[in-house]
């Protein structure tokens, strides 16, 4: 691939580059026949074409998927026109932002026109306008890895910014000054961070000055836009990276204050364990039991990582310094629960998502009071009763919360959520513990009392179902026998 760069500034490394171009080389021979041929129905129509962004980095990296980006000179109704008659399918629910979508055999594409984008002070939405050279649209890149473009079908490498050096350095970097990129869209500031838990990247200094100096401009920005980038962030490979990129700036005081908040101060009188620090080691742990992407419902689960997360964020208000010296956190679960239910409705995450998440971070320290096995097997039947589907989470958050240097307790703990695991196996094999249910149904309790639907009935069956978490199944006549007890009681 010629280099259209001329620019003599010397590379870090030209082993590393060369790599990386056999790389791309490799990875864009993969994609040809449906990116060429795309590429000469735009000439034929007369404009241009070009991979660009996360596509040249990404193959660059040896690692292009089959999402691929393009650019061009044609505006969007002259896009549409090319790919109708050529795609299996295409869509136009970017086309104001200058973007059409299309599928074609396994891969997605974009295509957008070239274009340069600014924020108005105080608007949430970028206005566009299109641009009539690459060179134009490259400079209104985030960062220097993302704003290199492979020209076709002539495979000809444009790097005006010296993309390749920093992808070869591993470090993130604006084309223009960091103040101009985040001027012109504030979210950049989170996708640095976000780009260095993907990537593994450092972030260049005058970029973090920048980020530090200007992080209350993201306040203009959607909670939903935020929200998408604190996802990837989190599911990536070193959310640690990103997260602690996040409070240092100044950004997670905006995005996720009550992460910074858990920075809790100590002394010599009341010594205590670093909250935070914690937190980011119980991610790290909760990430190394995901299942492997290769296994049904693998790969990284948002869920757990949120509850990891946030698991301990009711800490600052509830902390209490005792007579004797400790340092106590009284029922941080609960407070917790609220906190995370409060900040992720900000965000605007799911109803669904909210709920499962605030109830992990509500159960994360029920399995404490089991100590060495204590725990009735109705106890047992009720810690599976209130996880529900949330079980294997809870399992998983529960191991990953310990993080004790003293590995005779570690041990310990481990051994006891053993135990705990084998005794929900064990009933559950008897009893099909996952869907617990009375041994009577409402319409079983309606015809032995002779009595039509109402709140009576909910009572009897809320009733019934302690009995069966207590007892464990009974049979019919035991049950019914049980009921009409019940029923005698409330009557008198």
């Amino acid at each position: 691939m010629p280099n259209a760069n001329n620019d003599s500034h010397t590379p870090p490394s030209t082993t590393e580059l060369s790599q990386a171009q056999r790389r791309a080389v490799s990875e864009l021979l993969r994609v040809s026949p449906v990116a060429d041929d795309l590429a000469r129905r735009f000439k034929e129509a007369g404009f241009t074409l070009a991979l660009v962004g996360g596509s040249v980095r990404d193959a660059l990296l040896g690692r292009l998927g089959n999402d691929l980006d393009f650019t061009t000179d044609a505006r969007p109704q002259d896009v549409l026109k090319i790919v109708r008659p050529w795609a299996d399918a295409v869509w136009e629910v970017g086309i104001a932002f200058g973007t059409v979508g299309c599928r074609k055999s396994d891969f997605d594409i974009e295509v957008t026109t070239y274009r340069s984008e600014a924020y108005d002070r105080t608007s949430r939405k970028p206005e566009v306008s299109y641009g009539d050279s690459i060179e134009e649209d490259l400079v209104r890149r985030d960062f220097t890895v993302n704003a290199m473009a492979v020209a076709l079908p002539e495979k000809e490498f444009i790097d005006p910014h010296n993309g390749l050096e920093d992808l070869a350095a591993r470090v993130l970097r604006t084309p223009g000054t960091p103040e101009e990129s985040f001027s012109d869209d504030p979210l950049r500031m989170m996708r640095a961070a976000r780009f260095a838990a993907q990537l593994d990247f450092e972030v260049a200094p005058e970029v973090v000055a920048a980020m530090t100096g200007m992080a209350d401009r993201l306040e203009i920005v959607s909670a939903e836009r935020v929200r998408d980038e604190l996802n990837k962030l989190i599911l990536s490979s070193h959310p640690r990276k990103g997260l602690t990129l996040l409070a240092e700036t100044g950004l997670a005081a905006l995005v996720l204050p009550e992460l910074p908040a858990l920075r809790l101060e100590r002394d010599e009188h009341h010594r205590h364990k670093d909250v935070y620090e914690h937190t980011l080691i119980v991610l790290e742990q909760a990430m190394a039991l995901e299942a492997p992407r290769d296994q049904p419902g693998g790969g990284p689960d948002l869920v757990l990582r949120l509850a990891a997360l946030l698991h301990d964020i009711g800490k600052p208000k509830t902390r209490r310094f005792e007579k004797d010296g400790r340092v106590s956190f009284h029922h941080h679960e609960v407070v917790g629960a609220k906190m995370t239910k409060a900040r992720m409705t900000k965000l605007k995450y799911s109803n669904d998502l909210v709920k499962d998440v605030s109830k992990l971070v509500e159960l994360h320290l029920r399995f404490h009071g089991y100590g060495t096995g204590e725990w009735t097997d109705s106890a047992v039947r009720r810690y599976v009763r209130d996880a529900g589907p949330l079980l294997d989470r809870l399992h998983k958050l529960t191991r990953s919360d310990c993080t004790t240097r003293n590995k005779r307790k570690a041990n310990a703990l481990s051994r006891a959520y053993d135990g705990l695991e084998e005794r929900i196996a064990r009933l559950q094999e008897q009893e099909e513990l996952d869907a617990i249910r009375p041994d009577l149904d409402g319409n079983e309790i309606m015809e032995i009392l002779a009595i039509g639907p109402g709140p009576q009935i909910g009572q009897a069956y809320k009733h019934m179902l302690e009995l069966r978490l207590e007892h464990g199944p009974m049979e019919r006549e035991a049950a019914v026998a049980a009921l009409k007890e019940w029923w005698a009681e409330q009557q008198g």
